[in-house]
């Protein structure tokens, strides 16, 4: 049975690494990671990755960066942008700021004539684009005919849910950027009880941290059987 008194604890903020020694490869995302450093060898101006939230979209976004960096003569900053907030008014600013640049989380909800304004132009004067989002183009129907005529046009490549072996490697990795250390017999239990997919890990981590620091106790199983159950009845209550 869950305990009721908690103890709140202290939220810091988690900066996880995004370097490219710290991404983790496995056969879901191996493809991924291959055409996004093949850059800037691409068959076309932009690239499509797409995937369940918290897979590991943004972690590639920064390899991409990196390369950029890396492979032209003369450094600038890429640019990181939510596609919601791209309007027509500053799509020429973004273009002279960042050739390069990673635009995140697009949805048909955008605006759609800023969006393709912006495409014409990296397309049109040699730049590049890394588009993110949970589903590739040809499911997210946009209003507007033209743009979605021209996402079509763009190679995709997908980041699928995790295996096993994938989601024991995220979790220490996550457990590791909160700078907590768990036991192997932890580590399996977890595995063995976790929901299949990028979110859920990351969330049952964050509640394994908060559960941790409230119980002032390091993370063993009783910890981690309480943040599940936290998080179990939290999805309960979502659901009515």
């Amino acid at each position: 049975m869950v305990e009721q008194s908690r103890q709140i604890p202290f939220h810091f903020e988690v900066k996880p690494c995004m370097n490219r020694e710290d991404f983790l490869a496995a056969r879901c995302n191996i493809e991924a990671l291959k055409v996004i450093e093949a850059w800037p060898k691409w068959t076309f101006f932009a690239l499509f990755l797409y995937g369940p939230q918290g897979c590991g979209k943004t972690h590639l976004a920064h390899i991409f960066a990196e390369n950029v960096i890396k492979y032209c003569a003369k450094p600038f900053r890429v640019l990181f942008i939510k596609a919601q907030d791209i309007k027509l008014k500053n799509v020429d600013r973004i273009f002279k700021e960042s050739p390069c640049l990673v635009v995140e989380d697009v949805l048909p909800k955008v605006d759609n004539e800023a969006l393709f304004h912006l495409f014409n132009i990296y397309h049109n004067n040699g730049g590049s684009v890394l588009f993110t989002g949970e589903n590739p183009p040809a499911r997210l129907h946009f209003k507007l005919p033209d743009l979605q005529s021209r996402l079509n046009m763009i190679p995709t490549v997908a980041i699928k849910e995790p295996d096993d072996e994938m989601l024991a490697a995220l979790v220490l990795k996550l457990l590791t950027d909160r700078q907590i250390v768990v036991s192997q017999e932890v580590l399996n239990y977890i595995v063995q009880n976790i929901e299949r997919s990028f979110a859920f890990a990351r969330r049952l981590v964050e509640e394994i941290d908060a559960v941790s620091l409230a119980r002032q106790r390091a993370v063993t199983v009783p910890i981690v059987k309480e943040a599940l159950n936290i998080i179990n009845t939290n999805i309960q209550q979502e659901l009515f």
